[in-house]
This record gives structure tokens, sequence and C-alpha cells, in this order.
């Protein structure tokens, strides 16, 4: 069984790569971090809440940066510890 061994992020920022996930992996290139921002901005989540989010899951090895464009580190996981 594989096992996640990253630092535990809270729930609000798992939601965050949850939903950013499926974008990026769905084609052979990364996603803009400036579209991935974006789409992360809501009512509830700000601009700098949603840079946030995405420099945890940077620093944490979730997402990588190359050129400004957002990659997956693995995409067969969802982010849930088991």
């Amino acid at each position: 069984m594989y096992r996640d061994e990253r630092p535990p992020l809270p729930n609000w920022i798992l939601d965050v790569y949850r939903q950013l996930k499926p974008r990026i992996c769905s084609g052979d290139d990364g996603l803009a971090k400036e579209k991935a921002t974006a789409l992360i901005v809501t009512e509830e989540i700000g601009e700098a809440d949603a840079e946030y989010a995405l420099q945890r899951l940077i620093d944490r090895g979730y997402l990588y940066l190359v050129d400004d464009e957002l990659y997956v580190t693995d995409p067969d996981t969802d982010g849930a510890k088991e």
C-alpha cells in the first residue's frame, strides 16, 4: 500500500488541490499559476488565500512549478492520507 509521507495540510487547502488536480492532469501541459489562482478565488477564498494555498501545495510537494506552469507531482493520489 502506498503511504503518503508528505506533511498534512488543512482541509481547505486539500480541497483546493482536489479542485485543481483534474484541470492540471487533463492535458499534456500544466496549468498557468495565474489561471489556477483565478479558478480558486471564490467568495470564501480571496486572492491572497488562493496564492497562499498554491504556495503551500508547492512547498509540500503536491504540485510543482515549471516556467509558471503548475503540474501535479503524483497524479495517482487524491491528496488524502490513507
